[in-house]
C-alpha cells in the first residue's frame, strides 16, 4: 500500500509540475471569467450563454489535460525508462498502472476544481443589456492570479522549489480566496450576501464534467500503454467525436435490436451523458443528485473496464 500511495503521488506532483498544466490552468480560468465581461445581445439570456460557454470551456480544457497528462505519466516514463526503473522494484505493472490513474484522476479534480470556481464567477458577474461589466471582480481576480504567480517566483527565487507546482498551488489558494472576497460584495463593491447572484447548480454539473474526464483520462492511459502521445490524441479525440454522436449513431439501432449496435454503443461512452448545460437552461432550481449518484457508477464500470484493458496491453510491453 506504501508503494501504492507514493507512485500516486509522484505521479499527481509530476502531472502539476508540467507547464503545459499550469497554462491550461490559467489560461481556461482565465477565459471562463472573460466570457463575463464583454456585451451580448442574447435576448435576456446572457447569463445562459456564459454558463454554458464556461462548462464547455471545462470540459475542452479537462479532455485535453487528460490526455497529455496521461502520455506525460506513462508514455514519456516508459520510453525514458523511468518506468522500468520503478518495476524493478517490488511494484506489479497492474498496481502501477492503477496508481498512475489516481495520481492523474487527482490533477484533473484541481483542474476541474478551479475552472468551477472560476465558472461560479463568472456566472455571478453575468449581467444582460441592460447591466455593465463586474470591474470589482475582474480586478480582484486579476491580482489574485498576478498573487500566485508573484508566489510561485518567490519560492523559486528564494526557496529553490519548482515554480510551476507551487505557483499552480498558490493558483488554487488564492482563486478561492478571490472567490470568497467577491462573494461579499457587490458590482459596486459594497457589502452584500455571501455569494448572491452565484449560481450553484454548476457544482453538480462541474461534477459530472469530472466524470467525463476519468474516463477520457482511462481511455488515454490505455492508449499511452503502447502508443505515444501523439497517436493517443488522435485515438482519444476519436472516441470523443463519435461519443457525442453514439445516440445516433448506434442508439436507435440498438433499441431496434442490432447487436453490433448494442455492442458499440456499449464500448464507446456517451459524453452526453454527462453533459447537463439544457438542464440548466430550463431554469429549475433543484438539480437531482441521484442522477449523479448513477453516472459515478458508469464511471467506475467504465473505468475500471478501461484499466483491465490498460493493464492487458502494459502487461507485454517491452520496457528496455
Amino acid at each position: 500500500m506504501r508503494q501504492f500511495v507514493t507512485i500516486a503521488s509522484n505521479a499527481f506532483m509530476e502531472l502539476v509540475r508540467q507547464p503545459v498544466f499550469l497554462l491550461l490552468l490559467t489560461g481556461s480560468a482565465v477565459f471562463e471569467i472573460f466570457l463575463a465581461t464583454p456585451y451580448y445581445f442574447a435576448f435576456g439570456d446572457e447569463p445562459k450563454l456564459v454558463e454554458n460557454s464556461t462548462l464547455a470551456v471545462m470540459l475542452l480544457a479537462g479532455l485535453l489535460g487528460a490526455v497529455l497528462s496521461a502520455s506525460a505519466s506513462l508514455a514519456r516514463e516508459i520510453r525514458t525508462g523511468t518506468a522500468l526503473a520503478v518495476l524493478s522494484k517490488p511494484v506489479g505493472r497492474a498496481q502501477f498502472l492503477v496508481a498512475k490513474y489516481v495520481g492523474l484522476a487527482a490533477a484533473l479534480a484541481l483542474l476541474t476544481y478551479v475552472n468551477l470556481v472560476a465558472a461560479l464567477l463568472a456566472s455571478r458577474m453575468a449581467f444582460d443589456a441592460y447591466g455593465s461589466t463586474d470591474m470589482f471582480a475582474l480586478g480582484v481576480f486579476a491580482l489574485a492570479l498576478i498573487a500566485a504567480y508573484l508566489m510561485g517566483g518567490f519560492s523559486n527565487f528564494f526557496l529553490r522549489r519548482p515554480f510551476v507546482s507551487d505557483a499552480v498551488f498558490s493558483l488554487l489558494v488564492m482563486v478561492t480566496l478571490a472567490f470568497v472576497v467577491i462573494s461579499f460584495y457587490t458590482k459596486e463593491g459594497k457589502p452584500q450576501e455571501f455569494a448572491a447572484g452565484v449560481d450553484w447548480r454548476l457544482i453538480p454539473a462541474a461534477i459530472l464534467i469530472l466524470f467525463a474526464l476519468w474516463i477520457m483520462a482511462g481511455l488515454a492511459l490505455a492508449c499511452s500503454a503502447r502508443l505515444d502521445t501523439i497517436p493517443t490524441l488522435a485515438i482519444c479525440s476519436a472516441f470523443f467525436l463519435v461519443g457525442l454522436m453514439s445516440d445516433y449513431l448506434f442508439g436507435r439501432r440498438a433499441e431496434a435490436g442490432s447487436w453490433w449496435a448494442s455492442v458499440l454503443y456499449t464500448v464507446t461512452p456517451n459524453w452526453q451523458l454527462f453533459w447537463f448545460a439544457d438542464v440548466l437552461d430550463t431554469g429549475k432550481s433543484t438539480f437531482y443528485w441521484g442522477y449523479v449518484g448513477r453516472a459515478f457508477g458508469y464511471v467506475a464500470g467504465y473505468v475500471g473496464a478501461a484499466l483491465t484493458v490498460a493493464t492487458l496491453l502494459f502487461e507485454d510491453r517491452e520496457l528496455s
